[in-house]
């Protein structure tokens, strides 16, 4: 019999807490995860599930002006917000319904309350139950950060956006990266006068400049507007209810419905009781692991955004996995984190995969550059100026692919067959000797010069 009342307690449902749940259980492990909120995390509840549902919907914007040029006599079309952000929530709904299914059938108990670390094997549930463990798992994801400025209170983050009770007619973003750059398409399509203010003079840092240079130009043209270097002075609520947002020197203050936080996230660790176990943290506040997501603690470990690595759900989930496999299933297992994809769902949405341009100059000195700047067949139809541009990075003295990226539609969809090709070390050559499949967007990868 054990000393513990479980071998794995994990806290916090989300993408890589839930995998790596049933992962240990079917390896034979006695577990129980604690979530107080809802099962499935930020990805399902809050985050990518529920985001993208709303990308699609506003898509439904332009395609179905472009469909008049296709022969539809469509007639003008009113947006209707809460039919679309109810059936948004019922299907975050039964997607929770179907994580829970998953956990129940691993035999994975769920706790329904909050737990918090009292020791190295040991938590403390709200309800005042003390439960031990062999293993400990942090998996509590990341949190909304708000600016501290007066007036924050009135604004919301992208928590509470799924629950807007009415469309706001005129919305202020606050941020730069790619959750305010999303919601600035989405709400945009939606009807809404978008500005988006960010403190920098750059969007989406980290990405290839090029492409997000691209993104900035289309939105400006669909009349998004941008406000740079431009910090929250504050906030001020209007009798009649309406928002002004004072931005110091940069210009006079704006007038909206809503104001949307979305200035970056932190680990969510407020009161998780790490300090009892001497868990340690780095510089940002995230838990400090290694290769096997250990942490300072020997019998505690930590996966996903609630520590300094890439916060990306795929990602939680391949640690969810590595622990579980580790620890449990005999099959040391650690995460490769070189050639990790990623999107931005704007509109048009951005994509890329490996080193960006500056960033492979800088560490393979000799580089070549190819492209394609091109505007897709459905916009030539459609009237539509809107131009997509592919980019791809070679290492000159091996003729690897190092990198690939691209802005334009269904960039996500086919950046992940280039992700492989990139992964796997693939040559410009290569690329060039497959067969162009036509007519597509996905061609242009075989075609770049």
């Amino acid at each position: 019999m054990s000393d513990y009342d479980y071998d794995l307690f994990v806290i916090g449902a989300g993408s890589g807490g839930v995998r790596a749940s049933r992962v240990a259980a079917a390896h034979g492990a006695k577990v129980a995860v604690a979530e107080e909120y809802r099962v499935g995390g930020t990805c399902v509840i809050r985050g990518c599930v529920p985001k993208k549902l709303l990308v699609y919907g506003a898509h439904f914007a332009e395609d179905i002006k472009d469909a008049r040029q296709f022969g539809w006599n469509v007639p003008d079309c009113a947006f209707d917000w809460p039919r679309l952000r109810d059936n948004v929530l019922r299907e975050v709904d039964r997607i929770e319904g179907l994580y829970g299914e998953t956990l129940g059938n691993q035999k994975v108990e769920i706790i329904r309350e909050r737990a918090v670390v009292t020791g190295p094997h040991s938590v403390k549930l709200a309800s005042g139950k003390e439960i031990t463990a062999k293993t400990l798992l942090i998996a509590t994801g990341g949190w909304p950060v708000v600016p501290d400025v007066p007036g924050a209170e009135h604004g919301i983050t992208s928590n509470e956006v799924f629950h807007l009770e009415a469309l706001p007619k005129r919305i202020v973003i606050a941020g730069g990266g790619y959750i305010a750059n999303e919601f600035a398409g989405i709400f945009h399509q939606f009807g809404s006068h978008v500005t988006l203010v960010n403190r920098s003079e750059t969007i989406l840092r980290g990405y290839d400049e090029q492409i997000r240079d691209r993104l900035l130009q289309i939105s400006m043209t669909k009349g998004i507007q941008f406000r740079f270097n431009a910090p929250f002075e504050k906030i001020e609520k209007q009798e009649d209810g309406s928002l002004l947002v004072h931005l110091g020197d940069n210009g006079p203050p704006i007038e909206c419905d809503a104001v949307l936080f979305a200035t970056g996230r932190r680990p969510n660790l407020d009161g998780l009781g790490l300090e009892t176990a001497q868990v340690e943290l780095t510089e940002k506040g995230a838990i400090k692991v290694d290769d096997e997501n250990r942490t300072s603690c020997a019998s505690i470990y930590a996966v996903g955004d609630v520590t300094d690595r890439i916060q990306l759900t795929p990602v939680a989930i391949r640690e969810g996995q590595a622990f579980a496999d580790t620890v449990f299933g005999n099959k040391p297992t650690k995460v490769d984190y070189s050639c990790v994809p990623s999107a931005v769902f704007s509109h048009p949405p951005l994509a890329g995969v490996g080193m960006i341009e500056a960033e492979a100059r800088n560490k393979l000195g000799s580089i070549k550059v190819y492209s394609s700047d091109f505007r897709p067949m459905k916009n030539v139809l459609a009237g539509r100026n809107e131009r997509a541009l592919y980019k791809m990075i070679c290492d000159a003295a091996t003729d690897r692919v190092v990198g690939v990226h691209m802005i334009g539609p269904d960039a996500a969809e086919i950046l992940q067959v280039a992700a492989v090709a990139v992964k796997a070390g693939l040559t410009k050559a290569q690329f060039d000797a497959t067969v162009a499949l036509h007519p597509t967007m996905a061609e242009e990868l075989v075609l770049m010069k």
